[in-house]
């Protein structure tokens, strides 16, 4: 029986997101899957403190926008050092796993993860590399990796720019399982607790929970619409719309939850940041308001999702989400993405395990 490993970050869940949607269509295949963290393997300490600076720099305006376009896009020696002491410590721990596991295929959908899989010795796997932002900087593509996944020919063009001869397979963004079997409107709202003729509106910003989402809820709750407002894992920002429900009662608080599936399909709009969340919303035929929150490849993915159509922008300022959100509710509904069904992926996923010789 054929097996993969899995490397994903703990930086955010969209990378864990996308680790298994891979594992899910390797096992249908037959295969046995296992998922590990790259921040893990970093070492307790470590992955941290790691995780410690990233937040910093996503908290200070302009920061993180300098250090990804400045080092991480076009490969700067900070960016290129930063790389090479994560590696010093992800090789030996994959090495060992790599030893034990004796995968056929191994999968990086964490930057961190990629030259460091590069560098051990090939015990006859093959190695992707799958990232779904439309500009993948340059830490992402290194030499040895046998297949890029991208996710727009955007972003192919971005990998080429470092490595013109790499292979690419361009696929449609994966879902997880429960976005493909998502319930109807009138039973999403049942559940909520929405009635059906009113109107209503997600509002989340990653598992982080970037922005002012509890005054933004407020206001918008308060001008009229039902808001399902989800904090993810942010505790404190959970506790500010739990406070907020109890003075206005078209405010719905959620702390992280794996309800999303059901609470888009309730809503009319679905507010975030630019994400992994855009194509679960353009799966269910939601239109997007995309909030200006995350920066560095935030932008790009912000940008290519306008240039898809049936979106908005705002800033995170809560009357200006406000305004923008009112007005969305007003423009007509999209059809389903292609992404609706799993077809599409499966399909584009298993021919790329056919040209690593895997299929």
């Amino acid at each position: 029986m054929p097996h993969a490993l899995l490397i994903s970050g703990s930086l955010g869940q969209g990378h864990d997101v996308m680790a298994e949607a891979c594992a899910d269509t390797l096992r249908a295949r037959g295969w046995t899957t296992s998922t590990v963290d790259a921040m893990a393997l970093l070492g307790e300490r470590s992955g941290a403190a790691g995780e410690a600076v990233f937040r910093r720099l996503l908290d200070l305006p302009g920061v993180y926008d300098a250090f990804h376009f400045s080092a991480l896009r076009p490969g700067a020696r900070i960016a290129l050092l930063a790389d090479a002491a994560a590696r010093a410590r992800l090789v030996p721990a994959l090495r060992r796993l790599v030893a034990e596991q004796r995968p056929q295929l191994v999968v990086s959908v964490f930057a961190t993860a990629t030259s460091a899989v590069n560098r051990l010795p090939r015990w006859d796997f093959r190695h992707f590399v799958f990232c779904t932002d439309v500009t993948p900087h340059r830490l992402w593509v290194q030499e040895g990796t046998d297949l890029f996944l991208v996710t727009s020919e955007v972003a192919a063009c971005a990998v080429r720019r470092y490595h013109p001869g790499a292979e690419i397979a361009v696929l449609p963004a994966p879902l997880r399982e429960p976005f493909y079997r998502a319930p109807g409107r009138a039973e999403a709202r049942a559940e909520a607790g929405v009635p059906a003729g009113a109107r209503c509106v997600l509002l989340m910003s990653g598992s982080w929970g970037l922005g002012p989402l509890a005054r933004t809820a407020t206001s918008l709750a308060a001008a009229g619409p039902h808001v399902l407002a989800v904090a993810g894992r942010n505790r404190e920002l959970e506790r500010r719309l739990r406070r907020a429900a109890g003075r206005e009662p078209r405010l719905h608080p959620y702390g992280y939850t794996e309800r999303i599936p059901a609470l888009m399909a309730a809503a009319d709009l679905v507010v975030t940041s630019s994400g992994d969340t855009c194509s679960e919303a353009r799966a269910l035929g939601r239109r997007l308001l995309l909030l200006d929150v995350v920066q560095g490849h935030g932008r790009d993915n912000l940008q290519h999702e306008l240039e898809l159509g049936h979106a908005d922008v705002t800033s995170a300022r809560p009357a200006e989400v406000v305004r923008n959100a009112l007005a969305a509710l007003t423009r007509p509904e999209p059809p389903p993405s292609a992404g609706a069904t799993p077809e599409a992926w499966r399909t584009g996923f298993e021919a790329a395990l056919a040209r690593v010789g895997l299929g």
